[in-house]
């Protein structure tokens, strides 16, 4: 569990980084996210799992522009969700997490969270984020999508990292009903601009397409929480 959260965590690190950081102060900031991600590794006794998330993060920023979304393809996609799922595979929920885990309140307001579990949520929160956008960019490409995205729908880059974040907590918390009106909403809400889509319905394209990756991204990261707590 912790390894998936630290290569969540530098993923998603990096791509906020990227899209919010001056380009003059963007190495010194992942600089400071590669330290924090060693001094967070070294206190919960994964640091082998660090370098291995630099390196996947490294290999994701390489292989993800950020204004395309995808020149390589979804094999970035795919490298970060195979070595999350083996991360996971690989420890589970450990019963020594650290010198760190002494000192981390285990009862927080969510209820009992061991570090590990802690790591792996803010982790996926980091890179639902952006690099959830990523993923859904990816997506369209690979989709022989045009790179031209319909002008109505460009407001799912701020409305999509809050329906990931709103999907992956709503799963957490076993509140399916609430989930399932929030997507029914999106849907109601967007259809309207989909009833007047053009004859190469590339609106309602975009839309499900968008939709279904980015609600399969988000409930995966809850599948890797959940997963990693059975073990």
């Amino acid at each position: 569990m912790i390894g998936a959260g630290v290569i969540l965590l530098a993923v998603g690190g990096g791509d906020l980084i990227r899209k919010y950081t001056p380009s003059r102060g963007r190495p010194f900031a992942l600089a400071g996210v590669a330290v924090a991600l060693l001094v967070l590794s070294a206190g919960a006794d994964a640091v082998a799992w660090m370098f291995v998330a630099v390196g996947a993060a490294a290999l994701w920023m390489l292989g993800t522009p950020r204004r395309t979304g995808g020149r390589a393809g979804l094999w970035p996609v795919v490298l970060v969700a195979a070595l999350c799922v083996l991360a996971v595979a690989a420890t589970g929920a450990r019963a020594e997490q650290g010198p760190l885990s002494d000192a981390w309140p285990t009862e927080t307001p969510l209820g009992a969270l061991s570090l590990d579990a802690a790591v792996l949520v803010v982790g996926a929160l980091a890179f639902l984020a952006e690099s959830g956008n990523v993923v859904v960019r990816a997506a369209l490409r690979d989709g022989a999508l045009s790179d031209e995205e319909p002008a109505a729908l460009k407001g799912g880059r701020l409305i999509g990292p809050l329906e990931r974040v709103l999907v992956f907590s709503l799963t957490l918390t076993g509140a399916f009903t609430l989930l399932a009106a929030v997507l029914a909403a999106k849907g109601i809400v967007r259809f309207p601009e989909i009833s007047r889509d053009t004859e190469n319905g590339t609106r309602a394209e975009y839309f499900l397409i968008g939709s279904l990756v980015s609600w399969a991204t988000a409930l995966g990261a809850a599948f890797l929480f959940w997963w990693g707590g059975q073990g």
